[in-house]
């Protein structure tokens, strides 16, 4: 099993980077290499540049905790969990922490290193908004 964490300090209120992170549906709009993303009940399918579609079952969206958890149920993987934690440092400074455990491991490095990337562009639509 792989696992890849990483974290951003965010110069917004924690409430912002929430909003964006649980707003399922659009993930396409702040995580790199995806087009397009649908959310229907539980199930969020995610459309890859290369056309790839994946489904996701999100299986935990907790606003008192702010933990999103979501489970990648493509062939591919014989275990994904994503994890997103917003915490909250200040009325106007969360940080956000994005961790990937997957099995085989070295899809964690590839989902890991997107996962970087994405929370440098929710730091940019948060504090951008604020």
């Amino acid at each position: 099993m792989g696992t890849v964490r990483h974290e951003i300090v965010i110069d917004a209120p924690a409430y912002a980077a929430w909003d964006v992170v649980t707003d399922a549906g659009n993930l396409h709009t702040w995580f790199p290499g995806l087009v397009d993303s649908r959310l229907e009940d539980d199930l969020r399918t995610i459309v890859a540049d290369n056309g790839l579609e994946m489904p996701e079952r999100i299986i935990t969206n907790d606003p008192l905790l702010r933990r999103f958890q979501y489970q990648i149920e493509a062939p591919l993987f014989r275990h994904h969990l994503g994890t997103i934690d917003v915490i909250e440092l200040s009325d106007d400074q969360c940080i956000a922490v994005y961790s990937t455990d997957c099995d085989p491991s070295v899809l964690a490095l590839a989902i890991g290193g997107a996962s970087a990337d994405a929370l440098q562009n929710l730091k940019t639509m948060c504090e951008g908004a604020s």
